[in-house]
């Protein structure tokens, strides 16, 4: 999953719910400092910050496929900055402010993440 969205638009708390749903008990935290975090639940979920990267050499480095494709969630933040070293099926979620309170989530994904589903 590529989360989008300026600084304070909620990514980290988008991917809190998805820990919730998959049973995530760990407290899930901004990634920031560590560019990798990975929780244990019903799946998975491994949360990438792509924010301190360099751009797409930086993060192949980091050698993504064992995340991207493992039979866990990845949730990347500030994915445009690696938009086109990720799958082509990943689904893509932006984050906007509307205003203090509320937020706009657009959600998306390639003709290949529909014929799976």
């Amino acid at each position: 999953m590529a989360l989008r969205g300026g600084l304070g638009v909620g990514k980290t708390v988008f991917t809190k719910g998805i820990g919730r749903a998959l049973g995530v008990t760990e407290e899930i935290t901004s990634p920031t400092y560590t560019i990798i975090s990975e929780y244990q639940g019903k799946l998975p979920l491994y949360h990438i910050d792509a924010y301190r990267l360099g751009g797409e050499e930086d993060f192949n480095a980091l050698g993504p496929e064992e995340f991207l494709y493992s039979p866990g969630i990845c949730v990347i933040e500030w994915s445009e900055k690696v938009e086109t070293a990720l799958p082509r099926d990943s689904i893509r979620v932006e984050l906007s402010i509307i205003d203090g309170t509320r937020r706009r989530v657009r959600v998306w994904a390639s003709p290949d993440v529909e014929e799976k589903l």
